[in-house]
């Protein structure tokens, strides 16, 4: 499943496609929103707002589309009228003079007003978003300390929205290792200096993650600006330390880790 930065990413691809611009043509599989479908032409696609892996698509008339992929949707931005050849199921068209976006095989879509985001049971629930640049170092602090987290294994913390939402496994495999611990830990249990390292990586490595993963520059890291340190490197040495990467499983989902220098 794609994890926040990716759904960042892809927001905005929708965003540069047909933000600003009044829609021409809307489409929807659902019955249930069919009847926006009229009411939404001549609207303009005001921002794409991302919580986590849900996106929020915000419509002039003050309507939000809510749509989360799961582990089977994906946008595709074509040009208008292009209908592209593929197996999978067109769920919503959005579509300007110049441009359509498309969202296939999702299966969570819902038409919302301002009201109804507010009182989303989903949004409600998940915390902070990893790429809200205004959520600061400290306010991570804060909820790793707080009575609900405080005593929670990182193993398991850091898959879960609820804390900080778009972090996903590469993500908590990369933390981990720039904050020098190791997944059994807890925040009560650390060091002001520990907490530190560990609040500023949850923000630093998904924000780096977004910025320049798949950009290539030649004289960065093989072409890569991102790149793994220790996820999907098992058995190679790590780069810090010289020790030995090992993979094994927690929460249900692989992960790699340097118990040489993950303490």
């Amino acid at each position: 499943m794609p994890e926040g930065p990716e759904i960042r990413r892809a927001a905005d691809k929708l965003e540069e496609a047909v933000a600003g611009k009044p829609l021409t043509h809307v489409w929807f599989a659902f019955p249930a929103l069919k009847t926006f479908e009229t009411s939404l032409v001549g609207e303009r696609v005001e921002r794409l707002e991302t919580r986590g892996k849900a996106l929020l698509t915000h419509f002039s008339n003050g309507l939000t589309l809510y749509s989360h992929n799961q582990l089977y949707g994906v946008w595709r931005v074509v040009k208008a009228g292009e209908t592209p050849q593929t197996t999978r199921s067109l769920r919503v068209r959005l579509e300007t003079k110049e441009a359509a976006v498309l969202l296939y095989s999702a299966s969570e879509i819902e038409m919302l007003d301002t009201e109804g985001v507010a009182a989303h049971a989903f949004l409600q629930r998940v915390g902070p978003d990893v790429l809200d640049m205004s959520l600061t170092v400290e306010e991570v602090k804060a909820r790793l300390l707080s009575p609900r987290f405080r005593r929670r294994q990182f193993s398991g913390l850091l898959l879960d929205q609820a804390f900080l939402a778009g972090l996903g496994n590469y993500l908590r495999v990369e933390i981990l290792w720039q904050a020098q611990l190791a997944p059994r830990h807890k925040a009560a249990a650390l060091s002001e200096a520990q907490l530190d390292a560990l609040a500023r990586a949850c923000l630093a490595i998904p924000r780096l993650s977004y910025q320049t993963r798949g950009q290539a520059d030649e004289n960065k890291h093989h072409g890569a600006l991102f790149r793994f340190e220790v996820f999907h490197r098992a058995g190679k040495k790590c780069r810090r330390c010289g020790g030995i990467i090992e993979k094994t499983t927690l929460s249900s989902r692989p992960f790699y880790w340097c118990p040489a220098c993950q303490h």
